[in-house]
């Protein structure tokens, strides 16, 4: 495959960062997860976006009932956003209203369309739960 080939490919496939790890164990109890989607209306706002999100994610280790964390990106798309784990539907809400989030969803919402899903599972399957997100981002 030539590498224009492998470049086009790439943009075209879900990038996902490597897992990033909460304090929280699951202890193969139940979590709860929840996938975003953010769909930037221009391109020129997705590195804002990218930024922000990376700098959340290098505090995910404090963040109280965070089991983890993926971000993904389909470039070419201009869409973006998370793949979370929580212990539980009160610490997503926690992470929701921290005033570094609300600032970011001000700063961007109107710069583009958000959309999630959240659902419940009894234990936390790696593999299931990107296949169920990559499912719902349509990859």
């Amino acid at each position: 495959m030539s590498s224009i080939n492998s470049l086009a490919s790439a943009v075209v496939r879900t990038l996902i960062v490597s897992w990033m790890p909460g304090p929280a164990s699951t202890d193969d109890g139940p979590v709860v997860v929840s996938v975003t989607e953010y769909a930037a209306h221009s391109l020129r706002h997705l590195p804002g976006v990218a930024y922000n999100g990376m700098r959340m994610r290098e505090g995910w280790y404090a963040m109280p009932g965070a089991v983890g964390l993926w971000l993904w990106s389909l470039p070419a798309s201009g869409l973006s956003g998370s793949i979370s784990v929580w212990t539980s539907r009160e610490a997503l809400q926690r992470f929701i209203g921290l005033p570094h989030h609300v600032d970011i969803m001000r700063r961007y919402g109107d710069r583009g369309d958000v959309r999630s899903t959240t659902w419940e599972a009894d234990t936390f399957d790696r593999a299931g739960t990107l296949a169920r997100a990559r499912e719902w981002i349509g990859q």
